[in-house]
């Protein structure tokens, strides 16, 4: 079973409590009645979806309730790190080369 860090339970829970909310660090646009029909069908719906490293917003929906972020490689599905939602994407990874 796959673990995922709630970074405000500040433990390990099994992946059957949270939910995944997309992904993370998307931009709204300021003034959203003013955007066209395509540049809200980019926000709204269209994701980069890359393999590798991803950050992602996910939801505690079965403990705190509360939305974070995590870092997950998509290719292994580990989570690298998780963090808490408003914090700034990490420069740097763990574990990552100097």
């Amino acid at each position: 079973m796959l673990l995922i860090r709630c970074p405000y339970c500040e433990e390990e829970r099994p992946e059957l409590e949270f939910r995944n909310a997309g992904e993370a660090h998307i931009a709204r646009s300021a003034d959203m009645a003013a955007t066209s029909d395509d540049d809200f069908e980019k926000f709204f719906f269209i994701r980069s979806n890359p393999k590798g490293i991803i950050y992602e917003r996910w939801r505690h929906m079965h403990g705190c309730a509360r939305f974070f972020n995590a870092v997950r490689d998509t290719v292994s599905d580990r989570f690298l790190m998780t963090y808490k939602a408003g914090e700034p994407k990490p420069a740097k990874l763990p574990g990552a080369a100097k």
